[in-house]
């Protein structure tokens, strides 16, 4: 089942994910990918343990954890930070499927049976996610 949560970022918490993931360092999106994902993905992402990474995590958790539809939705025990990943120039991320177990630093695995996408265009060409 398919639900939109809609607004959980206001408008002031999206220009700040925005200006944080414009002035951030970004690696080769393959750290966090399986084997057989590796091979089709193709894309930049946030290191885990980044500053930036972790500010914007944090004010999505947190965003997450206020929002009366995403609990009864989705009955979290926990909600791990998102992963984010930019596309621009040509760069995708082909057909996969998501891992099934997520490591995440510092923390125990935990199975990751809820996927969330949220997209912020910081420009035409350019699209960056944030997975969780």
């Amino acid at each position: 089942m398919i639900v939109h949560v809609p607004n959980v970022l206001n408008a002031e918490q999206l220009a700040r994910c925005r200006e944080i993931m414009k002035r951030a360092s970004w690696i080769d999106g393959r750290v966090t990918a399986g084997h057989q994902s590796a091979q089709v993905k193709h894309n930049r992402q946030l290191a885990e343990n980044s500053p930036e990474a972790r500010e914007l995590g944090d004010l999505i958790v947190a965003a997450l954890e206020r929002n009366p539809l995403f609990i009864m939705a989705t009955l979290p025990l926990r909600v791990f930070p998102p992963l984010f990943n930019r596309y621009e120039g040509g760069e995708s991320f082909g057909a996969h499927l998501d891992n099934s177990i997520r490591q995440v630093p510092a923390r125990r695995c935990a199975s990751a049976l809820i996927s969330r996408r949220r997209y912020f265009s910081a420009r035409r060409k350019t699209t960056m996610a944030a997975n969780w």
